[in-house]
C-alpha cells in the first residue's frame, strides 16, 4: 500500500508543514473549492486548494525518506517514486503554474529533477479546469534519500489579491 509523503497536501492545514520559498503580491491563501470563477475538483473529498497571488508564489516540502521508515537498503533498490499534482486557474483571469520534484542524496545534492515547462493558462483559450501532471522517477541510482518538491506560480494580469494558480492533491509516492 502507497501513501501520500506529502503533509497537508489540499491545504487542510493552512501552510502548515510547507516552506514558502517565494511570497509575493498578496502571498499564498488556501480557499474552499470551487472558490470564486472556478472549476469542481474530480474529488469531492478534497475541499481546500492553495492559491497565488500576483506575485511569483513557491512552497516546498523536503521529506525525509529516513524518517519516514524507508531503510537504505530499501532505497537503493531504486523503487519508483511517483509525484503528483493538480492545477487550475480562474475563468476570470490568466495564471502560470510551475513545479519541480528533486530526488536528493544525503547531502541533499541533486540526483535527479523533474522540472517541466511552466504552464500559461488562458481563459481566452482554455476553460482553466484542474488538470493533472504526473512524473514517475526510475533508474535513478542508489543513494536517494530526501525527495524536494516544489511548486506554485501567479496571475499574468497582476490583480492585486488572490487570481493566480490553484493548486491541490499534490502527492509524492514510493512503490517499496
Amino acid at each position: 500500500m502507497t501513501r501520500n509523503l506529502l503533509r497537508n497536501p489540499n491545504g487542510e492545514e493552512q501552510l502548515e508543514y510547507w516552506d514558502v520559498t517565494e511570497n509575493g503580491g498578496s502571498q499564498w491563501r488556501v480557499e474552499e473549492m470551487p472558490g470564486d470563477c472556478g472549476h469542481n475538483f474530480c474529488n469531492e473529498e478534497v475541499t481546500k486548494y492553495f492559491v497565488t497571488s500576483f506575485e511569483l508564489c513557491l512552497k516546498r516540502q523536503v521529506i525525509d525518506l529516513l524518517a519516514e521508515g524507508y531503510t537504505g537498503e530499501q532505497l537503493d533498490a531504486q523503487p519508483a517514486v511517483t509525484v503528483e499534482d493538480w492545477y487550475s486557474g480562474r475563468t476570470d483571469c490568466g495564471c502560470s503554474y510551475q513545479m519541480t520534484v528533486s530526488l536528493l542524496d544525503e547531502n541533499q545534492e541533486v540526483m535527479q529533477q523533474f522540472k517541466p515547462e511552466p504552464v500559461i493558462l488562458d481563459p481566452d483559450c482554455d476553460d482553466c479546469s484542474w488538470k493533472k501532471v504526473t512524473h514517475t522517477f526510475t533508474d535513478y541510482g542508489p543513494g536517494i534519500r530526501f525527495i524536494s518538491f516544489e511548486h506554485g506560480g501567479q496571475d499574468t494580469k497582476f490583480w492585486d489579491g488572490w487570481f493566480g494558480v490553484r493548486v491541490t492533491g499534490s502527492s509524492v509516492t514510493i512503490e517499496a
